[in-house]
């Protein structure tokens, strides 16, 4: 709960800066913004690799391979309840991250020469905050399956999709900079707090036995 409730003042409080238009925040959005956009106008490969980007990390798809790691964790590796977690945290993520927009109703980058146009609300990036979701509770699903070295690798790659991504929304001038902090904050911290709910304080330690990971581990 505690863990619950400092992601809700976090993402509340950066919620709230922007729906009151905060002047330091706003000020290095809209410079963010001129800047990136004029480097994807002068780089039509760029344009080309952001634009195929957005298109392979939209939530639906996103979702559908992290369902699909669920599916595996939970018939081959018997893991169900964690399966189960995974998968609804994922849920309830993707429908909380439309639900912030709504509440906050940011309107998207005014660009004079657009890139690209996307619906809706700004904040928070829903791309952003969907891959946070997705890799957060897909390495967190995976963690006591993985060795240490694989653990990293997953930490990592997790993490380099989650900042391009929001680099990619950037670049395409569909969202600021601050719409892509507030989904990894609420992406990221929706997952470890769920996760903290899951397991209680102190989940136990998959490498504490040399049985093979149960529905606890």
């Amino acid at each position: 709960m505690a863990y619950g409730i400092v992601v809700a003042l976090v993402v509340s409080a950066l919620a709230f800066l922007v729906r009151v238009r905060f002047g330091p925040i706003i000020s290095a959005d809209d410079s963010a913004i001129r800047s990136a956009t004029a480097v994807t106008r002068d780089h039509d490969g760029l344009r080309r690799l952001l634009v195929a980007w957005q298109w392979a990390f939209q939530p639906v798809r996103v979702y559908l391979v992290a369902t699909v790691i669920c599916l595996w964790v939970w018939f081959a590796r018997h893991l169900r309840t964690r399966a189960w977690w995974a998968f609804l945290t994922m849920m309830v993520g993707w429908n909380l991250a439309l639900d912030v927009k709504l509440l906050v109703a940011r309107a998207r980058p005014l660009v004079a020469k657009p890139i690209e146009h996307a619906p809706g609300y700004s904040f928070p990036s829903g791309h952003v905050a969907n891959i946070a979701i997705g890799s957060s509770a897909v390495v967190v699903l995976l963690w006591p399956l993985l060795g240490r070295g694989a653990r990293w690798a997953a930490v990592v790659l997790g993490s380099a999709l989650v900042i391009a991504t929001a680099l990619d929304r950037v670049f395409l001038g569909v969202h600021f900079p601050s719409d892509c902090v507030g989904g990894i904050l609420l992406g990221c911290g929706l997952v470890l707090a769920s996760y903290a709910g899951y397991v209680g304080w102190n989940p136990a330690d998959p490498k504490a036995s040399t049985d093979p990971p149960t529905e606890e581990s």
